[in-house]
């Protein structure tokens, strides 16, 4: 399944506080069951004024439709072709 880096641009992100960002993740959550078994969050990275999220789904428009339906913004939302580590060099 295809995966999806989403930019969402949230001024003050890293300063959210522990129960600010429990409470994002249960509504990204909660439209996730809503949404079905097909789309799927990997991971966040919160930085000073965006937060960069990984979801696997089978196209742009889910992904869209999540961020619609959960209130979030999502400024930017690009395939992810393929990823490179370290171990990429051996």
């Amino acid at each position: 399944m295809p995966q999806y880096l989403i930019e969402r641009n949230i001024p003050g992100a890293g300063k959210l506080t522990s129960a600010e960002l429990k409470a994002i993740s249960q509504k990204s959550c909660s439209v996730l069951n809503q949404l079905g078994p097909q789309i799927q969050w990997v991971h966040s990275y919160v930085t000073g004024d965006q937060i960069y999220c990984v979801y696997r789904a089978p196209n742009e428009e889910m992904v869209r439709e999540h961020a619609r339906q959960g209130g979030f913004p999502a400024n930017r939302v690009s395939e992810i072709k393929t990823t490179i580590d370290p171990t990429t060099a051996e």
